[in-house]
């Protein structure tokens, strides 16, 4: 019989019986949050306008439907069927795949770290944002108070340097840790007692706190692109956003097939955890359709409403910079593009470039605290509509800590690893604590550059390497036919022949092809980071540097490339100058 084949399913580490889900909604908003995160609102849409808007989602697509939906399809089926975190189902399919689920709580670990502390500058922002002028609007007096503004902001721009000054205090470059900045710490503290009062109790807590979490940021999303669109220059951001451009560039592929692979939250181990606490004949197969749509839906959706403000912000630059007419080609671009500006000038122009008033980033933080800061500055009510934003980005981040803190735990508690007397809320402030005591290093001045060392090298390979390992272990390990027994038992009918060639065949090479791609691109990637420098014009708010800078002994430590647009061919500081691309 069906449901009799596999591993037994097994219920808590400790003994008791498994927490269950109080509803079907809980568990599908918890899954989509943690799916989407950050990236939804500031990588996806850097992504669509730098390969060109529509031609982009046709390799997204194809990874969509050949790679990610697949994928997830497994990690919720495999998690419902043997109702285990990931430690305890690998272990239970095969003892040789026990590290497999235990890289995924390490990985999970890592990525807590520095995902919070994105967190804890979003929650800085927000309490910045409480006040009328924004702290960001204006340049401060200098030091001696003799009237004249901070030569250091002057030569930036006043977002550049309340991002780089005022809320990093930066140095130079990595080498120089600088001290521990004590209004980050008490951020840092702030944003991990709130995730510890939200996974408090596990499920029976998150499940409560994701109505807010998960829904919020779809609200002011919304306000957000019904506010955009009534916004002069709206329409030339939408349209340079969605102008379809010729996929030569084979990075595309790599770029869509990695974007859909983190978006969906694959090989954390989260999705596994939340599914195995679902009821053993839930149709996982349909949730696993639903979840991934609507991720991706999202992340367009976002792009919608960051690319209006964005627009509007390229028209607001346009008549700064006394340009008659707003320019309508390369509006929004990633580094080093130019914007074409028109041949009559109202005054003299040295140069119109979006990326002298935006600091060079139009993802990532660069996007959220530099460039859509900046716009806010423009729109009526300023304060109001960054209150908004940064609430927003909070609230998103923290529907994905959710996951990430469940991907820790889980497996914990099925370990066993603690005694019966031991409440699971002490371990959850244990693992709270252990978290937070490991990311004050990210409060340093140079924390910022650790951080993007983080964000690209820890957890990206392993997870494919993971992911890799999942699909194998299910498919041929376990064995697709006892799997298609085990989804029959839980949804009622066999997996279709598209599930089975994609689980077989399709989804591993295309795990495999990443995976040498993207060590590819680690190998002929020069090793360099981009440092903060103190002696800029207004265009190169950063430089790029070696990180050889480290020394010896943490070269062996740091991974072999830190951006892949980045060049540093020695070990001098380079030359301010703005990037230009061919």
């Amino acid at each position: 019989m069906a449901c009799t084949v596999g591993p037994e399913p097994l219920g808590d580490g400790g003994g008791s019986e498994r927490p269950k889900w109080d509803n079907k909604l809980q568990y599908l908003l918890s899954c989509i949050g943690f799916a989407v995160g950050l990236g939804n609102i500031w990588r996806f849409p850097y992504l669509c306008q730098t390969y060109g808007g529509g031609a982009f989602l046709i390799p997204y697509l194809i990874a969509l439907v050949f790679e990610g939906i697949p994928l997830f399809y497994v990690e919720l089926a495999i998690g419902q069927r043997l109702r285990r975190g990931s430690i305890g189902v690998w272990t239970a399919i095969s003892p040789y795949l026990g590290g497999v689920g235990l890289g995924c709580v390490t990985v999970s670990f890592l990525v807590s770290l520095y995902y919070n502390t994105v967190l804890t500058w979003v929650l800085w922002y927000f309490l910045n944002s409480f006040q009328s002028p924004l702290p960001w609007s204006s340049c401060p007096l200098d030091v001696n108070r003799t009237g004249r503004f901070e030569a250091e902001c002057q030569a930036s721009s006043t977002v550049s340097y309340f991002w780089y000054r005022q809320t990093l205090n930066i140095t130079a470059d990595i080498s120089d840790s600088g001290s521990i900045q004590g209004r980050l710490l008490a951020c840092l503290a702030a944003s991990w007692a709130v995730v510890y009062l939200c996974v408090i109790r596990g499920i029976e807590s998150t499940g409560k706190a994701i109505y807010f979490t998960a829904l919020f940021p779809y609200l002011v999303l919304t306000i957000f692109l019904i506010r955009g669109l009534t916004l002069p220059g709206a329409v030339e951001g939408l349209i340079y956003l969605f102008t379809p451009d010729i996929l030569q560039n084979p990075r595309v592929w790599l770029d869509a097939a990695t974007q859909i692979f983190f978006s969906l939250s694959l090989a954390f181990g989260g999705h596994i955890a939340f599914a195995s606490y679902n009821p053993p004949r839930n149709n996982c197969e349909k949730d696993a359709v639903t979840i991934a749509l609507v991720n991706s839906m999202t992340s367009l959706y976002a792009s919608i409403a960051v690319f209006s403000v964005l627009g509007f912000k390229a028209g607001e630059l346009s008549t700064e910079h006394g340009l008659q007419t707003m320019p309508t080609n390369h509006l929004l671009f990633p580094e080093g593009h130019e914007v074409e500006c028109p041949e009559v000038h109202v005054h003299p122009q040295p140069k119109c470039d979006l990326v002298s008033a935006g600091g060079g980033d139009v993802s990532g933080t660069g996007l959220a605290f530099i460039i859509f800061t900046e716009a806010i500055l423009h729109m009526p009510g300023a304060p109001g509509w960054a209150v908004l934003f940064f609430g927003m980005l909070f609230t998103l981040g923290l529907s994905s800590m959710f996951g990430n803190m469940e991907s820790i735990i889980t497996p914990l508690l099925d370990m066993g690893l603690t005694h019966r007397s031991i409440p699971k809320e002490v371990l959850t402030g244990l693992a709270c604590l252990l978290c937070f005591l490991s990311a004050i290093c990210f409060t340093l001045q140079s924390g910022n550059y650790w951080l993007e060392v983080f964000d690209n090298y820890a957890a990206p390979l392993n997870l494919i390497i993971f992911a890799f390992l999942e699909v194998i272990g299910v498919a041929y390990v376990y064995g697709l036919q006892r799997f298609s027994d085990d989804i029959v038992c839980m949804t009622g009918r066999r997996p279709s022949l598209y599930w089975r060639v994609t689980w077989k065949v399709v989804s591993p090479l295309l795990l495999l092809t990443i995976f040498v791609a993207y060590i590819a691109v680690l190998v002929w990637t020069p090793l360099s980071y981009r440092a903060w420098n103190t002696q800029y014009d207004k265009a190169t708010p950063k430089v790029e540097q070696p990180l050889q800078v480290l020394g010896g002994s943490w070269q062996n430590t740091i991974p072999r490339a830190l951006g892949p647009h980045l060049t540093a061919p020695t070990l001098e500081r380079l030359s301010p100058e703005p990037e230009t691309s061919g």
